[in-house]
C-alpha cells in the first residue's frame, strides 16, 4: 500500500493587516451582502464577493429555505450570478465572509463540498486559478486556487473515463 499525503497551502494574515485596496473592497462587499442573507433558520449569514477579470465585482449571500436543502450557499449564488451576467468573464478572486447574530465568526469558514465542486468546475473551464480568501474576525486565509481545496477532485475531464 502506498501513502499519499494531501496538503493545502494557505497563507494566514491577521485581519487588521488586510490593507490592499482589492482585499478591502472585496471584504467590504462580502460583509455588506452577508447582512442581506436570508438565514432565518440558522442565523448564520455568509457573503461572497467575486472580482472578475473584466473589473466587475459581483456578490451573493446564502439563501435558506424551510424545506432543507432547497437553499443555496453564498459561493454558489455568487458564481451562478457571475456566469449568468458575465458568461465570458473569469473569476479572479473570491472573498468569503460569515457572521452570526454575535458578529463575524472568529475563524474563517471554508466552502462546503458542493460549493467547492462548483468553484472547481468554474476554475477548470475558465482555465485559470480562482484565488480564495476566507475572512474571519481574527484572520484572513488565502488559497491560490480552488484546486488546492479539492486535491482529489472530480472535474469535467473525469467524465471521459
Amino acid at each position: 500500500m502506498k501513502e499519499h499525503i494531501v496538503e493545502v497551502k494557505t497563507t494566514i494574515a491577521p485581519s487588521d493587516t488586510a490593507t490592499s485596496a482589492e482585499t478591502l473592497m472585496l471584504l467590504d462587499a462580502a460583509r455588506a451582502i452577508a447582512h442581506k442573507a436570508y438565514a432565518p433558520y440558522s442565523r448564520f449569514r455568509v457573503g461572497a464577493a467575486a472580482l472578475l477579470d473584466n473589473g466587475e465585482v459581483v456578490s451573493g449571500s446564502n439563501q435558506e429555505n424551510a424545506a432543507y436543502p432547497s437553499g443555496l450557499c453564498a459561493e454558489r449564488v455568487t458564481t451562478f450570478y457571475a456566469n449568468a451576467h458575465y458568461p465570458e468573464a473569469k473569476i479572479v478572486r473570491l472573498m468569503i465572509y460569515a457572521e452570526t447574530d454575535n458578529g463575524p465568526v472568529a475563524q474563517p469558514i471554508t466552502p462546503c463540498a458542493a460549493c467547492r465542486q462548483v468553484l472547481l468546475e468554474k476554475e477548470t473551464t475558465q482555465g485559470s486559478p480562482i484565488r480564495i480568501s476566507l475572512a474571519g474576525a481574527d484572520s484572513i486565509y488565502n488559497v491560490n486556487s480552488v484546486a488546492e481545496l479539492v486535491p482529489l477532485s472530480f472535474v469535467p475531464k473525469s467524465l471521459e473515463g
